[in-house]
């Protein structure tokens, strides 16, 4: 269950990405490779990292966005090193592999720690962890990976890679959606408090606890998923521009050659 809830719908799209690929240097066993060994390298590459350079800060999630879509970068460069030709387009498809490898890879760590409750196994966290993740994939790390990998793709040579200023400008803003998306909940809850009376505490066995009201549910709701849903209509947006600015396939029609009509001679 926590295997085909994490890869169905990022494996779906990467063979949806894959159909529509410009060369055939991109092959199904690159994209398989992109898939899992970019997967499992961004992970726990960024796994490292930010348990050595993060620590508590409102700044917090925009490092994390920062390391992992470093990490998801240089395993798309590394992966990618010996293609001698690189289009935008192939680029954003190799770098869509390794975003949707990674949120794969990361949705079956989420998942399988949600099975642990403290009442027991808990099927029920389970699937809603699957089936949340599982319908935000499609706006998470495959596109950002997507809008990196082209920009990456158009800026290089067939020889080696090239980090120009629209590489580091891309990096830095799909690092910022990211980082958004990340730290929505947090925004979502000081607006909340900014916008109504603040906290109401109420007192437990356990202690005081805050006490929402009806109304901060409700401003809360519509903040956090209302700020999901711009960052991912901005990411969505930036990936149509770069795919509508990729020269067309050319279509050339093969036609069997007719046989020359000879003239008929005369009695």
């Amino acid at each position: 269950m926590v295997l085909l809830g994490s890869f169905l719908v990022p494996v779906t799209f990467v063979a949806w990405a894959f159909e529509r690929r410009d060369t055939g240097e991109i092959t199904a066993g690159l994209i398989f490779s992109t898939f899992v060994t970019g997967g499992v390298l961004g992970v726990l590459g960024a796994s490292v990292l930010e348990s050595f350079l993060l620590h508590p800060s409102p700044w917090l999630f925009f490092g994390v966005g920062l390391i992992e879509e470093a990490v998801k970068l240089g395993a798309l460069m590394l992966l990618t090193r010996h293609l001698r030709t690189r289009t935008l387009r192939d680029g954003m498809i190799l770098g869509a592999a390794v975003g949707f490898g990674f949120a794969a890879f990361e949705s079956a760590g989420y998942a399988f720690t949600a099975l642990f409750s403290v009442d027991g196994l808990s099927l029920v966290q389970l699937v809603q962890t699957e089936l949340l993740r599982g319908l935000l994939a499609p706006v998470g790390h495959g596109l950002w990976t997507a809008i990196l990998g082209g920009v990456l793709f158009a800026a290089s040579r067939p020889e080696h890679f090239r980090i120009t200023a629209k590489v580091v400008l891309a990096y830095l803003g799909v690092s910022i959606l990211h980082g958004l998306w990340d730290s929505m909940h947090s925004i979502a809850l000081y607006l909340t408090l900014v916008l109504t009376e603040g906290e109401q505490y109420v007192a437990t066995p356990h202690g005081w606890l805050v006490q929402p009201s009806t109304e901060q549910v409700n401003i809360f709701t519509a903040l956090e998923w209302g700020g999901l849903a711009l960052v991912s209509v901005v990411g969505i947006a930036w990936l149509l521009v770069l795919w509508r600015r990729t020269p067309r396939p050319v279509r050339v029609t093969w036609a069997t050659p007719r046989s020359p009509v000879l003239p008929t001679l005369g009695s």
